[in-house]
């Protein structure tokens, strides 16, 4: 067998693909998928050998990729394969500056593959966590934290500094915390990324949240609803006024059902306007706008600009105070679609927490449609999933039969167990009971009552369901939902 060169190696992973060996007459590579014609003749013409396709499994091939990157990083756990040259540049505001002139630098070859294996490997965060004796860098993949290899302890400070110069931050403050944003290019896909840095015992914390990616603007059809969750969201979208409220606490997938939304309600015969902190996922079709808080461009005063645009739909990236809130009851109340998010953990705390927020009840009822409060679960490998011999059992009114639900085994086709996620969903529609209830400014308890009352399917419930068509586990349900009191319930 013949080493690969790196030229060959880079031409593969700007396809997603991964170049496994080679002879004298033939190159074999593996991917997943449709082959692109334009790959198979730039590897042709730049071995003039015969290439051989290999179809892997995705989550095989993250992890070889993800294991490829490494090896190249660290050489010397090789037998010496080189380096390649990153591909990775850094934005700033107006101008873009490559960083293949500092490219024979550790830190930024450290960062560069760091990042190149945080986007291969469908990555939500990147933490870099400062130690005594070493920077643990860890990825949140499918919801859950994993540690990968740790840099040279040498090389922890420098790479903090790096981030925040790419990120235009103060690198000469270290006692405050900082947020910022960069841009960094995969392949020639761009990618924008959210930086918060924290002072802690050892020295700087720093955490990237990968904002755009390729599978975030979905489908209504691709969110996990059930059908009859689907025919509801679709139908009040189509309602010319009031609001659609979406729940969950970060990561629960709130910004991917607002868009998937929006991308339902985007042509040319309206007029649609947001205002988020940041701007996640760019949109042709939608007049969007970043707020600012060292200009004083605030949601609220945003809001008040967006009025006066003549809009039909207005998506807010979170309601977080009294006047935010208050400007989006109006709008909803005057002739325009308000979707926006809130964190709370149901659908019924959701409509006391504006109350408190001081909305009164009879405005609420008249402009509220829908409340939707939602998480994300982990899906079973459908390769290694075993189905648990032992029924669980739980009270008639959360699930009537026993249940038979399925473990996580682990494979090469998945990560312990696990592959992709899955949303589970909690609808209150805004029934003539439901506005009654808010009028008389009904309690938590009340409205959870009148919920159930009118056939609401719970966080809990919607988990069950999914356990018990294997899609995901019982231990995944419980771990997401948080609800151990009634998570307990099963024997």
């Amino acid at each position: 067998m013949q080493e690969i060169n790196s030229e060959i190696h880079m031409l593969c992973q700007r396809y997603q693909a991964l170049a496994i060996s080679q002879d004298e007459q033939q190159l074999t590579i593996a991917l997943q998928g449709e082959v692109p014609t334009s790959l198979l003749n730039a590897l042709r013409f730049a071995t003039g050998k015969n290439i051989v396709v290999q179809q892997w499994s995705q989550a095989r091939l993250e992890q070889q990729l993800s294991r490829h990157s490494e090896l190249r990083r660290n050489p010397e756990h090789t037998g010496g394969m080189p380096a390649a040259e990153p591909v990775i540049s850094e934005s700033y505001s107006d101008r873009e500056a490559s960083l293949n002139d500092q490219s024979d630098t550790p830190v930024v070859q450290f960062i560069n593959q760091t990042l190149r294996s945080a986007i291969q490997r469908r990555a939500s965060d990147v933490h870099f966590e400062p130690y005594p004796q070493t920077l643990r860098v860890r990825l949140r993949i499918d919801g859950v934290l994993q540690t990968i290899s740790s840099p040279s302890l040498s090389l922890a400070a420098p790479i903090t500094a790096r981030l925040k110069i790419m990120a235009q931050l103060d690198i000469a403050e270290r006692r405050l915390p900082q947020d910022g944003q960069l841009s960094v290019q995969l392949d020639n896909t761009h990618f924008s990324m959210r930086i918060s840095t924290l002072p802690t015992l050892h020295g700087e914390k720093v955490v990237l949240r990968i904002l755009q990616t390729s599978n975030q603007e979905l489908p209504l059809e691709q969110l996990g609803m059930r059908e009859a969750e689907l025919a509801c969201f679709t139908r009040i979208l189509a309602s010319p006024q009031g609001m659609i409220l979406v729940t969950g606490p970060t990561g629960s997938g709130k910004t991917v059902t607002l868009y998937s939304g929006l991308r339902q309600l985007n042509n040319a015969q309206r007029n649609l306007c947001s205002v988020e902190d940041p701007i996640e996922i760019p949109v042709f079709g939608i007049n969007q706008t970043q707020i600012n808080s060292k200009t004083d461009l605030d949601f609220a005063r945003v809001l008040r600009a967006l009025l006066r645009q003549d809009p039909d739909v207005i998506m807010i990236g979170e309601i977080r105070d009294t006047e935010t809130a208050e400007i989006a009851v109006k709008a909803a109340q005057t002739g325009h679609l308000v979707l926006s998010t809130l964190h709370t953990n149901s659908s019924c705390e959701t409509l006391t927490r504006l109350t408190q927020m001081g909305i009164p009840g009879y405005q609420l009822a008249a402009c509220l449609k829908l409340v939707i409060a939602q998480r994300l679960v982990r899906r079973l490998c459908p390769h290694c999933r075993r189905q648990h011999p032992q029924a669980n059992h739980f009270p008639a009114a959360i699930w009537p039969t026993p249940l038979l639900a399925w473990q996580a085994v682990g494979c090469e086709q998945c990560f312990a167990g696990y592959y992709g996620r899955t949303g589970i969903y909690e609808f209150l529609t805004i029934t003539p009971t439901v506005q009654t209830a808010l009028i008389e400014n009904a309690t938590l308890l009340t409205l959870a009552e009148v919920a159930q009352q009118q056939g609401q399917v719970s966080l809990l419930q919607s988990g069950l369901a999914l356990a018990a068509q294997g899609i995901t586990s019982l231990e995944e349900v419980y771990r997401v939902v948080g609800s151990h009191a009634e998570a307990g319930l099963a024997t």
